[in-house]
């Protein structure tokens, strides 16, 4: 597309609808002086957005995933120039044919990385960088994931693995176990495995509920817990002595768009880049669709089918 021919008319953009999404025509992006416009090629869903739809009004916009090209560079010559391939960290609009990001915001890929991987990378990986920063050096550590079938959890295990701990991913069923072990996982095991396990020096919950409780068990005085996510939806409940019982306990709740407002996140996404590039990190893709359609891809997410990220290619 040229960009010449961009500004003042409409795109299409997935919406909320009643209840499906739908897609609809929106204003077309005026971008400020510091952001750029990127024509997007793939979007990616998060569970985030899948409780959203249920609860923002119809017509209201929804996305962090995306990757696609930039169209036109910032103004003010911030960020990369017309033509680059990059992923990006929406705020919440990215849903759409054409947005105006924040090169802050974004990092470029390499050609040989596609679409459907490169939006998967953001949301997932992010928090699973920054998760993993605050356990501290995993080096010889041992590491208990729960959740470690769904997107976040599959990059945990590789950084966890990477960074020389030993992983033990939990999962809620057999299915949800595929490709774990090839990912670094030291033990693969179900909730119910896992209530008979053994000491851990971190854990990385995302489900909450009973999980969290069976699982916080385990973790050793002196140890780290982080949760960064509450799949069950239920309140986040520790045994009354948990204080007491392990002295010394760090235990810290991740909310990725708090992190965003002061952390460089095209730093870190150029390092998650780097990552990918080099063979040690996959950005899980497992299920794609079309835009168009994206019901299939939803439902499967929804449902706890899809064992890594769910795309939506445009």
């Amino acid at each position: 597309m040229d960009p010449s021919e961009v500004g003042g008319g409409l795109v299409k953009a997935l919406v909320c609808g009643d209840p499906a999404l739908r897609l609809d025509s929106v204003a077309e992006p005026e971008p400020r002086p510091d952001q750029a416009l990127v024509e997007v090629r793939a979007i990616a869903v998060n569970r985030g957005e899948l409780a959203l739809m249920g609860q923002l009004p119809p017509g209201s916009r929804l996305g962090w995933d995306v990757a696609g090209t930039v169209l036109r560079a910032a103004a003010d010559g911030s960020g990369p120039a017309a033509g680059t391939r990059v992923t990006a960290l929406a705020e919440r609009d990215g849903w759409a044919e054409r947005i105006a990001l924040s090169p802050s915001r974004l990092a470029p890929v390499p050609a040989d990385l596609d679409w459907p991987a490169a939006a998967a990378l953001p949301v997932a990986g992010l928090t699973a960088l920054y998760a993993t920063e605050y356990a501290g050096p995993l080096l010889g550590r041992s590491v208990l994931v729960t959740g470690a079938g769904g997107g976040v959890g599959r990059m945990l295990v590789q950084l966890a693995a990477a960074a020389g701990a030993e992983v033990i991913a939990q999962v809620g069923s057999p299915g949800r176990a595929e490709g774990l072990r090839a990912l670094g996982a030291h033990t693969v095991e179900t909730y119910e495995e896992g209530a008979a396990g053994g000491v851990v020096d971190v854990l990385v919950d995302s489900v909450g509920g009973q999980v969290l409780t069976g699982a916080f068990g385990r973790v050793r005085p002196g140890g780290t817990v982080v949760c960064y996510g509450n799949t069950v939806r239920e309140e986040l409940r520790l045994p009354l002595d948990w204080g007491h019982a392990r002295p010394g306990l760090r235990i810290g709740y991740l909310h990725l768009f708090d992190e965003v407002t002061r952390r460089d996140v095209g730093r870190d996404l150029a390092s998650l880049v780097r990552l990918v590039t080099r063979g040690r990190l996959t950005p899980e893709v497992a299920a794609v669709g079309s835009w168009s359609d994206p019901q299939p891809a939803l439902d499967a997410l929804r449902r706890r089918q899809a064992n890594g990220k769910v795309v939506l290619t445009l």
